[in-house]
């Protein structure tokens, strides 16, 4: 299916906190360029009390929590400049909470990140970086 390029606002959330098309466009790509690689999506923005995972996703045993950044330039730092510890920390709280809920105990798990920028008018350039954090 061919979809038509969008043109998005700066960040992928306004004031009330609704996620733009941007984001949703964004972990769309980053969904397909992870089953390309040959990993299986499970999940897609699981929220718990500790926070949210973008993408869950098996590369063979491992699990893979993926963290999405989109951004349509780079005026505010680029998409993985949006990854500090806080959300580092977040991330790994919602894990431990995605894992206890399927009572998975002992398989490994790692940490993704696809960062997607995508200037409007342009193709979106796309880094899926293995085991960030």
């Amino acid at each position: 299916m061919h979809r038509k390029p969008i043109t998005c606002p700066l960040s992928d959330s306004d004031a009330k906190g609704r996620r733009h098309a941007l984001g949703i466009e964004g972990e769309r790509l980053a969904a397909a360029v992870l089953e390309q690689r040959g990993l299986t999506v499970l999940e897609r923005n699981w929220q718990c009390p500790q926070g949210e995972l973008d993408i869950i996703a098996t590369d063979g045993d491992t699990v893979v929590c993926c963290e999405v950044k989109a951004r349509s330039g780079v005026d505010y730092g680029g998409p993985l400049h949006a990854i500090g510890p806080e959300k580092i920390n977040r991330i790994r709280g919602a894990a431990r909470a995605w894992l206890a809920e399927r009572a998975l105990v002992g398989c490994p798990v790692r940490f993704d990140v696809v960062a997607v920028l995508w200037p409007p008018g342009r193709r979106a350039r796309i880094r899926h970086l293995e085991g960030v954090f």
